[in-house]
């Protein structure tokens, strides 16, 4: 299945960096990281431009650079690129769309939308967390520290050639504040004050308990809109049309739910920009939507797809020997993954009664035996997760030291022991797929959780035999589901995979309509207040919200506020690997692998920089079409 960070990259190589504030970019470890939010930002003097901005210290970048070092300048432009968007590539991401408009909860967005905006800062792909100036200029803090200018490139102007103002700007803030999708509304909300002070300068006054973040997603995030174009239609209706933009690309054919188009901009304002230069190459990005792999894979070897990552390791083992990959035509590489790991785990939907018990949780996790998956299902090509904060600093280790306990101690008597001793690693199997003394302890946890065994079932304290249900839209993931299923089985747990389509998953996941599901999460590099979304009370019970599982305990509530106040990197830390210990503990989740390469096959028409970018592969940002092979790319058809 998928490598680490698999969706969250792929989005972002895609173009997707309109949805960055749901999916927090470069998530994870920030080893040697000296300075980290307001202690950075304390080194800044006021009301000084700056050319972009890092919650860490130093940008890489000083304020002449022209281009980053993962470009080629002088790439050539032409050839189009086409692409595979399906659920069991992008860890439940649909397999569809029904709306242009990717910023709200109504409705599946189309993917790649984020191509098609300009935002105030662009990031940069081999460093933690830095942006720099791209729609804005410039950006100025305020002598309280608090309120931050973003002045205007004078030659940014929309697709049809009106110039970006600043209202515009205040008009995208406002309308994704108030009707924008939950995930990123939330953050906005922390904004105490929007306005335009000329044509060209954006001021923005954050509330004085916001988040640094706050900044980042207003500045690295949100899409800049025309206040004109959406004058009259209602935002978060179905969208049918390509909305004006200022972006590289804009919407060209598209059919719903079967692909989009983007066509390249001619002499785009920003193409010359330090940003920019050297990227977005293709005169023609496609995104083809398959629900069916077998469908997309054909599609691939037949050239209708035309770059492929692969996230299956049966697929990769066995069905790269076509015709075309042994003459030579289609080339296969495994490229590495420097950028931390999130965790993918099945999250248990604690708000139903039979999963309140976190000894019930545990022993059904005891019974997935990753040794046996790995070797049998994945070639041997994973290594098994346990965390959020794989690859990181984060992660919790050894014992709790003097200051995780100081912010664990307070809740000792509503927290589980274990959170006070080793974190919790899953037992390791020989992969003989004989687990019977894990089966044994999973029994004997269950019987202390008071439940009982009736006629070979297991049968919970209200009378009722224990079920799972695991929800899915995809059949890829269903031999990995199986193995799980067998073993729960076997000790009188009645298990079951239960596949639906796109649209009736989406809405049962929104509403919390499940009793376990597969999905990935990761971890914002900086003091955020998203991570509320992810952990909070508050959002436990919200359609929609990113805290699947519904985790709500006010230790948990407590470390939160931690890691959103952190002054130092170290504080940062010790927050961040109490809140693993509990999450451990817990068992909120049965998590399950990370792989630190990617698996790429792609038609033989493109070239790419000499420099790999260190977060994420850059195919759809950076890549180019060889000249000699543009019409191959199917760009006269």
């Amino acid at each position: 299945m998928m490598g680490a960070s698999s969706r969250r990259d792929f989005l972002k190589a895609s173009g997707a960096s309109a949805l960055a504030p749901f999916l927090p970019a470069f998530a994870g470890a920030l080893a040697g990281v000296p300075l980290l939010a307001r202690e950075a930002f304390a080194q800044v003097a006021s009301e000084t431009p700056l050319h972009g901005i890092s919650p860490f210290g130093e940008l890489k970048y000083g304020p002449d650079f022209a281009h980053f070092d993962y470009v080629d300048p002088a790439a050539p432009k032409g050839g189009r690129i086409v692409t595979q968007l399906s659920q069991w590539s992008l860890n439940q991401a649909p397999d569809t769309f029904d709306t242009l408009n990717a910023y709200v909860l109504r409705g599946t967005g189309a993917a790649g939308m984020g191509l098609t905006f300009a935002t105030l800062l662009a990031g940069s792909a081999d460093e933690m967390g830095a942006y720099y100036a791209y729609a804005a200029e410039s950006i100025t803090l305020g002598e309280d520290r608090l309120t931050w200018r973003f002045r205007l490139r004078p030659e940014a102007v929309f697709h049809d050639g009106t110039p970006i103002t600043a209202d515009d700007v205040v008009f995208s803030l406002e309308t994704l504040r108030d009707e924008g999708h939950e995930n990123l509304a939330s953050t906005l909300r922390q904004i105490e004050v929007i306005e335009a002070l000329d044509d060209r300068t954006v001021s923005v006054r954050l509330n004085p308990l916001a988040g640094i973040s706050t900044v980042f997603t207003i500045a690295a995030g949100c899409p800049i809109m025309s206040r004109a174009w959406w004058a009259g239609r209602t935002f978060d209706a179905t969208l049918s049309e390509g909305p004006l933009g200022s972006g590289p690309y804009k919407v060209g054919r598209f059919n719903f739910g079967t692909y989009i188009e983007f066509d390249r901009v001619e002499n785009d304002w920003a193409a010359d920009l330090p940003v920019m230069l050297g990227r977005f190459n293709f005169d023609r990005i496609r995104y083809d939507y398959y629900r069916d792999r077998n469908a997309s894979f054909e599609a691939f070897k037949a050239g209708v797809i035309l770059f492929r990552e692969e996230f299956t390791s049966r697929n990769w083992a066995s069905d790269y020997n076509f015709p075309a990959i042994l003459d030579g035509r289609v080339k296969t590489d495994e490229v590495p993954d420097e950028t931390p790991s999130a965790g993918q785990a099945w999250f248990f939907n604690t708000r139903r009664p039979k999963f309140a018990d976190a000894r019930v949780r545990n022993a059904i996790a005891l019974l997935f035996d990753f040794e046996w998956t790995n070797k049998n299902i994945m070639f041997n090509s994973f290594e098994r997760s346990m965390s959020f904060y794989e690859m990181t600093e984060h992660k919790a280790q050894g014992r709790p030291d003097e200051a995780e306990l100081a912010l664990l101690e307070p809740f000792r008597e509503s927290l589980p022991e274990a959170v006070f001793g080793e974190p919790f690693v899953p037992p390791v199997s020989d992969g003989s797929g004989r687990i019977r003394e894990r089966q044994r302890e999973a029994i004997a946890m269950l019987e202390t959780a008071g439940c009982t065994r009736q006629g070979g079932k297991i049968v919970l304290p209200s009378g009722e035999p224990l079920t799972i249900e695991f929800l899915n839209n995809s059949q890829t993931f269903e031999p990995h589901h199986n193995a799980f299923i067998r073993n729960l089985r076997q000790v009188g747990i009645e298990a079951s995979y239960r596949l639906v389509d796109a649209s009736q998953y989406s809405l049962r996941t929104r509403q919390f309509d499940f009793d376990m599901i597969v999905a990935r999460h990761s971890m914002s590099p900086y003091p955020s207040r998203g991570i509320r979304q992810s952990f909070g009370t508050e959002t436990a019970n919200a359609p929609g919200s990113l805290n699947l599982a519904g985790v709500a305990h006010p230790a948990v509530d407590a470390l939160l506020d931690e890691i959103i106040a952190a002054k130092s990197w170290e504080e940062f830390r010790t927050a961040n690997r109490a809140l693993d210990r509990i999450l451990r503990a817990q068992h909120y989740y049965v998590f399950q692998w990370y792989k630190p390469t990617r698996w790429l096959a792609y038609w033989d028409y493109y070239d790419r920089p000499k420099v790999a970018q260190r977060f994420g592969v850059g195919v759809i940002d950076t890549w180019w079409t060889r000249p000699d092979r543009i019409d191959a790319t199917g760009m006269t058809g």
